[in-house]
């Protein structure tokens, strides 16, 4: 007979340890540490491994297609073309930013199609699922649905409907009877993760898990779940605006720099295929302190506004907060701004990207320091002007990438006028200015 044995393990790294810890000594957490019951398992027989062949050998496809097209625009973007058969796809996001939603979406597109997709659901009924998919018009014979929490049924259900692709809502609420440990517990976490891996790549099935965010916005469970699974997707937004953005942090078939937009409506999640309009679409003309800049997010450039606000001096710690962008550079550009003549060591200064997209990027700095100066002199800029532009050190404004499909987006949107580095040479119709210096830009 095999002997229990309790240990504790720490629920972010998976560290073991004979006695309770307060701060796991491997990854730093703590009160991480749960104590978890194993069984030691039973000898198995060794499996007949494959026979290695040349490389030359392995077909590169079956017949069937290597990517599926889903037919969401922006979805396929972020993913590099398409969802790849047989890989393994990490979902997170806040609870309530539309997961679930936009999965349903994606499922609905595959059977719309005839393409047989399972959605296996350990957070809802059936009827509620269904509810759901009724407001959002998602009905089709090929969308087979589960309601149970067990890993097991789910198994059972991809071999009893053999579906293409697999959506697991959520990894921490699926468990398995085989394991002691509540759901969402590190080894119940990994046997999830593990055993939807090797649905995936045996039965070549796409699958879909679905993840929660912790407060610090990181994935909940162990950290080794990234690190399993093919592609991780994010799905950003907050309670204030309608905007949805799905991120890509690690993709083996594709980019990481694509982003996708889109909106909450009543009908669900609904793509936004021109990002530089709808991020535009609530902008106030001659305000002082915005300005337009274009960011390339992946292979696309997409224009947004660039807000800034500077208050009065004030006693004490001047406040520095930023939305969407990097706050390093915005403390080194307050430092360029105040060798150039405008000190504002004592005042507050907000800056923010509008519309909830993160500028990563150092072409937005020429934006960001034009929207400071205007926001503190109370002068406005030009409504038709685009900026962007890398601000150095001894204030020189330096050259970015793609700077032709830059002002050919603003061009496209009405933008006249642009202050770019002083090396991009004119492009169609736009009264281009060449900017050597923050200085000159400055008045």
């Amino acid at each position: 007979m095999a002997k229990n044995k309790s240990v504790l393990v720490c629920q972010q790294c998976g560290h073991n340890a004979q006695t309770w810890l307060g701060k796991c000594p491997s990854c730093g957490a703590w009160n991480s540490f749960v104590e978890e019951r194993g069984e030691a398992a039973p000898a198995r027989k060794a499996a007949v491994a494959s026979r290695a062949r040349p490389i030359t050998e392995v077909a590169a496809s079956d017949g069937s297609e290597v990517r599926l097209r889903i037919g969401i625009g922006e979805l396929d973007r972020v993913l590099g073309g398409g969802l790849v058969t047989g890989s393994l796809t990490l979902v997170g996001g806040d609870p309530g930013v539309g997961k679930s939603t936009l999965l349903l979406a994606t499922m609905d597109a595959f059977a719309r199609r005839g393409i047989r997709v399972l959605y296996a659901s350990a957070e809802e009924s059936a009827r509620q699922v269904r509810l759901r998919a009724e407001r959002l018009g998602v009905m089709s014979d090929a969308l087979y649905l589960l309601a149970d929490t067990s890993l097991d049924a789910v198994s059972a259900a991809v071999d009893d409907v053999k579906p293409r692709v697999l959506v697991i809502d959520s990894v921490q609420t699926v468990h398995s009877p085989e394991l002691d440990g509540v759901p969402g517990s590190l080894g119940q976490v990994r046997e999830v993760a593990s055993r939807a891996m090797a649905i995936s790549k045996q039965k070549d099935v796409a699958t879909f898990l679905v993840g929660h965010v912790t407060k610090e916005g990181n994935l909940a469970g162990p950290r080794t779940l990234e690190h399993m699974v093919d592609t991780v997707l994010y799905v950003e937004g907050d309670g204030s605006s309608a905007l949805r953005v799905v991120r890509a942090t690690k993709n083996r078939f594709g980019s990481t720099g694509e982003i996708g937009l889109f909106e909450m409506r009543e009908e669900g999640l609904v793509e936004v295929p021109d990002a530089s309009a709808r991020l535009l679409q609530e902008r106030l003309p001659g305000a002082p302190g915005t300005v337009v800049t274009c960011a390339m997010v992946g292979a696309r450039p997409v224009l947004v506004e660039v807000q800034a606000l500077v208050g009065q001096a004030s006693p004490g710690n001047p406040a520095r907060t930023v939305i969407g962008f990097d706050r390093g550079r915005l403390s080194m550009i307050l430092a360029v701004l105040g060798r150039s003549g405008l000190h504002l060591g004592e005042r507050d200064v907000f800056v923010s990207v509008a519309g909830g997209l993160r500028v990563d990027e150092p072409a937005a700095d020429l934006a960001v320091a034009l929207a400071i100066a205007s926001s503190a002199r109370g002068e406005p800029l030009p409504s038709d002007l685009v900026a962007f532009g890398e601000i150095g050190l001894v204030g020189e404004v330096r050259g970015v990438g793609q700077p032709a499909l830059r002002l050919k987006e603003a061009e496209r949107h009405g933008l006249r006028q642009a202050w770019v580095p002083a090396s991009v040479a004119s492009e169609g119709r736009m009264q281009v200015r060449g900017v050597r210096r923050v200085m000159e830009v400055l008045g």
